[in-house]
């Protein structure tokens, strides 16, 4: 299991290799250190070194590195190929329990932070563990409320790193009786290009999300948005029209979010408990005539003209599964160009 984790982890950490990326190539080659030995030179796979590294670090913190393929894993993160793995610090089994996101802004109102507490008591004696991202104000209101029954702090930096500082009684906390998670490596301070991807694990790990109190422009939002993309149910808290931290949930709820006024608006909402339909186990070619078959069909079909994806699959009427591995292919021989507009096609 070990030099499982290892190789895992090196194919992630490979330069230019994403979560996308790393599904597919596991499809292809069936594990991780046979993607590792294929991978060429633009990949640049992980030094084993440098992942062991990663890997001694948890383990002197006390923490672990979860892996898809482990049932304590966030399913959706799987099923939707969000992350292959994760770093974590506590009580990994509050990951797999449908769960809902409580966010909102860092300069949060008494009131706002009131009910953000109130609705976290009120949802984690419903069973939901309840799922934030460690900032100031509704975050940690939010988390606070959650402590008695679970919930997940989602970090942008690394699982060991406190951020911000003044939340380092309530880290502590969450790590003895919850769970601290986080993509990037132990030891990274977070700065602006992670909170993004800290809030897409959000949105990817809860059933719904919850908007308490943010602006227009906020991360809450883009929370909000990343989990309509991901089929997640959004719920949203009015207010004053005066105010502008009211102006997030008021925009989403216009724009068809569930308004809520107590927990029970969100219980109603989520419905019974549940995570998505694993997708039905995709008809992939063998090794053999048909995947060499469907390797001429693509190379017949691209040249140095950019085309969509669409068009080689209406073209050669191909499963997209086969075309993804054929693609995966040619672009890890080198043969393959994607463009900007997610066209392809062959190089020149």
């Amino acid at each position: 299991m070990h030099s499982e984790t290892l190789n895992w982890l090196r194919l992630y950490r490979s330069e230019n290799v994403g979560p996308a990326v790393f599904f597919r190539l596991i499809e292809r080659f069936g594990s991780a250190e046979a993607a590792l030995d294929a991978l060429p030179g633009k990949f640049k796979p992980c030094p084993a070194d440098a992942a062991q590294a990663e890997l001694d670090t948890l383990d002197r913190i006390g923490g672990e590195m979860l892996l898809a393929d482990d049932p304590r894993f966030p399913p959706a993160l799987k099923i939707l190929e969000i992350a292959p793995l994760l770093s974590l610090r506590g009580d990994a089994s509050l990951l797999a329990k449908p769960s809902v996101a409580l966010v909102g802004t860092r300069e949060a109102s008494i009131n706002g932070r009131k009910l953000a507490f109130n609705l976290a008591a009120e949802l984690g004696k419903a069973g939901y563990p309840i799922v934030s991202g460690l900032a100031r104000g509704i975050d940690t209101a939010a988390h606070q409320g959650g402590l008695a029954t679970g919930t997940v702090a989602v970090v942008a930096g690394g699982v060991d790193i406190i951020y911000p500082p003044e939340n380092a009684r309530l880290y502590q906390q969450i790590a003895e009786t919850g769970c601290v998670v986080s993509e990037m490596p132990p030891g990274l301070h977070p700065t602006a290009q992670h909170f993004p991807r800290r809030n897409r694990l959000i949105a990817g790990i809860a059933q719904g999300v919850v908007v308490v109190e943010a602006k227009l422009r906020s991360g809450s939002l883009i929370t909000a948005r990343l989990a309509l993309e991901q089929g997640r149910e959004i719920f949203a808290v009015p207010g004053s029209p005066l105010d502008p931290r009211s102006a997030g949930p008021n925009s989403l709820i216009k724009q068809g979010a569930i308004l809520v006024e107590c927990a029970a608006d969100i219980l109603d909402g989520l419905g019974a408990p549940s995570w998505p339909e694993p997708p039905a186990p995709p008809r992939v070619c063998e090794d053999g005539p048909s995947l060499s078959a469907a390797h001429e069909m693509v190379q017949k079909s691209l040249t140095v003209t950019a085309v969509t994806v669409d068009e080689i699959l209406r073209q050669c009427q191909l499963s997209p599964s086969t075309l993804s591995l054929v693609l995966l292919e040619l672009e890890l021989a080198g043969r393959l160009l994607r463009h900007p507009d997610h066209s392809i096609s062959l190089r020149a």
